[in-house]
């Protein structure tokens, strides 16, 4: 998968000076290369292991490719940029228009970009950190709540259960994304650009259920260990599949419920094929924005002092958009009159009761921490200990 999408994103730009800068990145005794009449310059040596290091600069040329052999007057530097999902407002309001538009503007053309959302580019969520880690997809957006099983180390700051609201998140991720930005560094190569959140998971049915004890017995859609752990331990059956494959696996009567965003459902018309919802997050939805990095030390000064600038404003939209994505996502769920970005619907709100808020941190404590803790290893109780413990108010043992 890696070799023919690589290939395929080679062939079609190395013609001429981008086939000469490819030649030169893999001379060891040569130091710079220049990109024909775009002027980029790229650094191919002193990146330490020599594999990692080309595949990186591979990686950035062909992200390249297409700017370096365009138009007439080409832009400096054209990026190839993997998003998130794309049928989701995160990609369509923001990852694209910052990456197709904004990004011209701000450079004043010098710089440009092209941005395809991960599945529909072949490639699997689960896939997006090893790619990135070998420079052949370069910058990305990187999920990390669901189906990261690579290292669940990850998921930490998003375990089912854990941030019952917005405010609850921002704290989680506060408390670990220190840790979170040197880990990736140090561990994968990788520099952590951003960091976006998705509105609130919360559970539809195609059934009445009385609260989270009602789920016992149903099946359940999971994007996760975390979250199949949690249902586990309501007596649930967790069916773990990808967001794309919700409403054809409820059209086939393989699913009871569902976990998934309140505007995500009502974007896809889970209310349409669903008729209760319960408010409460079980979880989020975080995803990184991330690059090689060697690719993104070989970016110009400026590019990258812009993007330090830009992608944060990027960031804080996002999650400002998210907070009112999950209210007005249940709103126009339920047909709310204060629905507005939605498709109003009538589903019924089933209310989360004070029993559910004390089952949900008995969950979290008993069950889905523990687990967490076996998945991810024996350093993992300090790592929470010293990151999340004191905002969760819960210690690992």
């Amino acid at each position: 998968m890696i070799s023919l999408v690589f290939w395929i994103l080679i062939i079609v730009g190395t013609v001429g000076t981008v086939g000469i800068a490819l030649v030169a990145c893999f001379q060891p005794n040569r130091s710079t290369l220049a990109v024909g009449t775009s002027g980029v310059g790229m650094d191919c040596a002193g990146w330490g292991d020599r594999v990692r290091t080309r595949l990186a600069c591979l990686g950035l040329l062909a992200s390249i490719a297409g700017g370096a052999l365009g138009a007439d007057a080409p832009p400096a530097l054209r990026l190839r940029i993997v998003g998130g999902l794309g049928s989701l407002n995160q990609f369509t309001r923001h990852e694209q228009p910052f990456w197709d538009a904004e990004l011209a503007r701000l450079s004043g053309g010098r710089y440009t970009a092209e941005i395809v959302p991960f599945d529909r580019a072949g490639i699997r969520s689960q896939e997006v950190l090893t790619l990135v880690q070998l420079g052949a997809v370069p910058f990305a957006t990187l999920p990390v709540s669901g189906g990261i099983t690579k290292d669940p180390e990850l998921t930490a700051p998003d375990l089912a259960g854990l941030n019952p609201d917005m405010a609850a998140l921002r704290r989680s991720v506060a408390a670990f994304r220190p840790y979170l930005e040197g880990m990736m560094r140090k561990r994968y190569g990788i520099e952590v650009l951003a960091l976006y959140a998705y509105p609130a998971q919360v559970v539809y049915c195609r059934k009445p259920f009385a609260g989270l004890k009602g789920l016992a017995g149903l099946r359940v859609r999971t994007s996760g260990p975390a979250q199949s752990d949690w249902i586990e331990a309501l007596g649930g059956k967790p069916v773990t599949i990808g967001f794309g494959d919700i409403l054809p696996y409820l059209a086939r009567d393989e699913l009871d419920c569902a976990i998934t965003g309140t505007m995500s459902g009502n974007t896809i018309g889970l209310d349409k094929v669903t008729t209760h919802i319960q408010p409460m997050a079980i979880s989020w939805g975080l995803s990184l924005f991330v690059a090689n990095g060697a690719a993104w030390n070989a970016l110009p000064a400026d590019l990258r002092a812009l993007l330090k600038r830009e992608l944060p404003r990027v960031e804080r939209e996002i999650w400002d958009e998210s907070e009112r994505e999950t209210a007005d996502g249940l709103a126009c769920d339920t047909g709310a009159a204060n629905c507005k970005a939605g498709r109003r619907g009538g589903m019924t709100l089933v209310a989360s009761s004070p029993a559910d808020e004390r089952l949900r941190r008995q969950i979290f404590t008993a069950t889905v921490l523990p687990r967490w803790l076996q998945r991810c290893g024996p350093q993992c109780a300090a790592v929470w200990n010293r990151t999340l413990a004191h905002s969760a108010g819960i210690e690992a043992r």
